[in-house]
């Protein structure tokens, strides 16, 4: 049997920590930022961690299963 091929694009958006969880940064950042609020973009900071079966799927994308 072959090996899994990472899946490149889940790759690029996420980021494995020490602990094996997996991270990644949330969107909707990049531009048209001049009608959203402060509060907004201030929400929109920092990463979130995949829980549950997200979590399964996205290490099976990223041939970690």
């Amino acid at each position: 049997m072959p090996k899994m091929k990472t899946k490149r694009s889940m790759a690029k958006r996420c980021k494995v920590t020490g602990s094996g969880k997996i991270v990644f940064y949330k969107t909707r950042r990049r531009h048209k930022l001049t009608h959203k609020t402060a509060a907004h973009k201030n929400r929109l900071t920092g990463t979130v961690v995949f829980e549950g079966g997200e979590e399964t799927k996205v290490k099976r994308m990223m041939a970690m299963a």
